[in-house]
This record gives C-alpha cells, sequence and structure tokens, in this order.
C-alpha cells in the first residue's frame, strides 16, 4: 500500500525554554471563585497545590496565535483563522503551528505542532527584593461619573508584580515535509512582548519579555526578527 501521508513522519521534537519576566503588572484570571467580604474582586491564577501564580500554557500559545493571526489581514469578524483562508498569504504555517479548530477537519495537516507547558516560578525569582518578597498586589480601580466626576464602582485587581519570572517551556514537532516553523514561534513570541499578555492590556497590564532563550539546550540570543510583522516569503 503506498503511505498517502502528506506531512511524513515526525523527524524532530525541538525544545524552546526561556524566562517570562513580568514587566508591569500581570492580571491572568482565576474564572469565577467564590466572593468574600472585603476580598478581592479580580484574583489571578493560582497553582491548587503550592498557591502560586503560573501562567496557563493555554494563555501563552492563544495570546500568539490571535497576534500573528492578525498580521496576515485574513481574519473575518472574531473567529480564528481555518481550513477556508489557508490558502491566503501565511495563513497554512499558522494553522500547522496551533492547530485547526474544532469544527475544522483535514488529514493534509496533522497534528499541531506547537505544544506550551504551564509556565511556573523560576527559583529565586526575585534576588533583588530577597525569596521572602511578594509575588503579587491588589491594584484598586474605579470609574469616574462624567457629571460628577467621582469615583464610581471600586474594585480590585490582583497582579503579578514586575520582575517575577516564569519558565516558559515549548515543544515543537517537526514532520519531514513541515516548512520550518521555529522563525514563526519566534515572531509570535515578539509580538507578545510588543503587545501585551493577560487581561487588561490596553490599560497597561501584562508587558512582558523572554529572556535566556534555549533551542535544545543551546542558547539563543538572537531569536528576535527584525521585523515580527512581516510574513514568510
Amino acid at each position: 500500500m503506498t503511505d498517502t501521508n502528506p506531512h511524513g513522519k515526525l523527524v524532530a521534537i525541538r525544545r524552546i525554554e526561556a524566562e517570562l519576566e513580568v514587566v508591569t503588572g500581570l492580571h491572568i484570571g482565576a474564572g469565577d471563585l467564590e466572593m468574600r467580604i472585603g476580598g478581592i474582586d479580580r484574583p489571578v491564577i493560582r497553582d491548587p497545590v503550592t498557591e502560586l501564580p503560573y501562567v496557563p500554557g493555554s494563555s501563552l500559545k492563544g495570546r500568539m496565535r490571535a497576534l500573528l493571526e492578525w498580521t496576515t489581514g485574513a481574519l473575518v469578524g472574531d473567529s480564528p483563522l481555518g481550513l477556508r483562508q489557508a490558502g491566503q498569504p501565511g495563513v497554512r504555517e499558522i494553522l500547522l503551528l496551533f492547530g485547526l479548530g474544532g469544527g475544522d477537519a483535514d488529514p493534509g495537516f496533522g497534528p499541531s505542532r506547537l505544544s506550551v507547558a504551564d509556565a511556573f516560578l523560576v527559583d529565586a525569582c526575585r534576588p533583588d527584593r530577597g525569596r521572602n518578597a511578594p509575588l503579587t498586589e491588589a491594584k484598586f480601580e474605579n470609574q469616574i461619573h462624567r457629571i460628577s466626576g467621582t469615583a464610581i464602582h471600586p474594585r480590585q485587581t490582583e497582579r503579578v508584580v514586575p520582575g517575577v519570572r516564569f519558565r516558559f517551556d515549548a515543544r515543537l514537532r517537526r514532520f519531514e515535509n513541515d516548512p520550518d516553523l521555529m522563525p514563526l514561534l519566534f515572531r509570535g513570541m515578539a509580538l507578545v512582548e510588543l503587545d501585551a499578555l493577560g487581561g487588561s492590556g490596553s490599560r497597561g497590564y501584562g508587558k512582558v519579555r523572554f529572556e535566556n532563550v534555549t533551542v535544545d539546550g543551546k542558547a539563543c540570543p538572537e531569536w528576535r526578527p527584525a521585523d515580527p510583522f512581516q510574513l514568510a516569503a
């Protein structure tokens, strides 16, 4: 029987690791939790065992995908890219890297090439302030009444404080007929640095940067693309 697998056999799994440093207060919400009188209205997500904040891999992967999709100009409305747009410039590579949505099915694409693990705290992540320095803060926010000028609807948002570092850990599958998707992943990481991660990015939250990037254990100091908005040729 002739092998008709269009993406060929799996030939490599690349390991991309880095430290994800918080530059401005980072809020990735924990969803609907029990409300306590005097408690924080919008807590950050925490590991249920250690109760320490972390960054879900789905948040990192989803933010990279959304930003890369916007650079293609192929988005229609707020739906993610899919097979209908696969012929437009840059779209097929994004679908290979991040996978197809639940409504699409095409054996020609195979599995998602990228997996991103939850990012947990780096040991001794606050050497400048000591190991017992607080990891989060409660930021007070409110709305200003347009007529009276008084503050209304006060609430507290929990944020991971600047300087905290999380361990970024991604795996990139490579099939023998794949294009090189590593530059696309690096573009996504650079776009996250330029934009924001988590909620309230338009209010200055969620600025982050990737430090000490390695590929398969080897330092990759020049990973940032010259122009992260430039589609692959």
